[in-house]
């Protein structure tokens, strides 16, 4: 198998943004750290796959994109923006599908550390925290798109999921809905919503009610559930999805409900993707800036790839509620 910089970096006890500098001859490394590299690139016998040994220019960058979910327009919106930002600085990009599969998560990641990665960008869940753990502690630059893993140490950039959880319930309240479900994946991003969600209802001097809270994962998943619940007799008036994918499940469950919304049921979705436009009613979603996660995404990793940053960095950007036809005034 061909030696990596992944092999280099172990077998020298350094990073692997340490190996980088001294094969392009920058950074402030000691001479002892430099000569112990190159004896190791050379024991290694260590040849790029690239035009040269040497990493000339930024554009020599290759970094790995893993995707969860490509159905999820908001990931296809990420991974776009995450590569028009990479085209604009020159750098290439490789994208995986993991399809929320843990044994998939470890099969790119082990494929990726034999094409001389520079980094890594994770956009949304993962399964498998202990192979980041793992290439966390080999030295590969990570930047987290859409979460935040604190035990990781890495550098992040995401929306306040917590605040745009308030905000949706909130606006719910403030239209007169009281009984108001939460459909939700399980997932950090989700918790946090809910975490909203619950401060809100707090805040508003109302009893927090476990049993309103659903977890489903899928289109599928939230049209069944939605169905179920909405045939109740105490049915919610309000439905905060937290992602669109479920918003349109729940959208398609009402229907066949016989129930229209937003005259029977209020919803309200989060990503403010395509999908938010495009259905009838169009949907009321919580927006991500989801240009300005990409560029810093890839902005965050390049400076931790050329060693410009120590510290841990974690970009939080606020969420802002768009408002369509799903949702309306609830009688009290």
């Amino acid at each position: 198998m061909r030696t990596t910089i992944y092999d280099v970096a172990k077998k020298a006890e350094v990073s692997m943004s340490t190996v980088s500098m001294v094969m392009n001859n920058k950074g402030s490394i000691s001479d002892a750290t430099r000569k112990k590299v190159m004896k190791v690139l050379e024991e290694l016998q260590f040849t790029s796959s690239r035009s040269s040994i040497v990493l000339k220019k930024r554009s020599a960058y290759t970094v790995g994109l893993l995707i969860p979910n490509l159905e999820n327009p908001l990931f296809v919106e990420i991974a776009r923006n995450v590569c028009q930002r990479g085209h604009e600085l020159g750098l290439s990009v490789v994208i995986c599908n993991t399809e929320n599969d843990a044994e998939k998560e470890v099969q790119y990641i082990t494929r990726l550390k034999e094409k001389n990665l520079d980094g890594l960008i994770l956009a949304g869940g993962f399964e498998n925290d202990a192979i980041l753990q793992e290439v966390v502690g080999e030295g590969l630059p990570i930047v987290l798109i859409g979460q935040n893993i604190p035990s990781l140490g890495v550098d992040s950039v995401h929306v306040d999921d917590c605040l745009g959880g308030y905000q949706v319930t909130e606006h719910f309240l403030s239209l007169g809905h009281q009984t108001i479900a939460v459909f939700a994946e399980n997932t950090r991003s989700s918790k946090e919503r809910l975490h909203g969600y619950r401060q809100a209802i707090k805040d508003a001097g109302l009893e927090y009610n476990e049993s309103l809270v659903f977890v489903c994962d899928s289109t599928v998943s939230s049209k069944q559930l939605a169905k179920q619940i909405l045939g109740l007799i105490n049915r919610p008036t309000a439905i905060f999805a937290c992602n669109d994918l479920l918003a349109v499940g729940i959208m398609q469950g009402a229907k066949e409900r016989g129930l229209r919304v937003p005259h029977d049921l209020s919803i309200i979705g989060f990503d403010n993707t395509i999908l938010s436009r495009s259905i009838d009613p169009p949907l009321t979603s919580v927006d991500q800036p989801i240009e300005e996660m990409g560029r810093q995404g890839i902005d965050l990793l390049i400076e931790r790839i050329e060693g410009k940053e120590k510290t841990k960095r974690q970009v939080i950007l606020f969420p802002k509620v768009i408002f369509r036809n799903s949702t309306k005034t609830h009688p009290i």
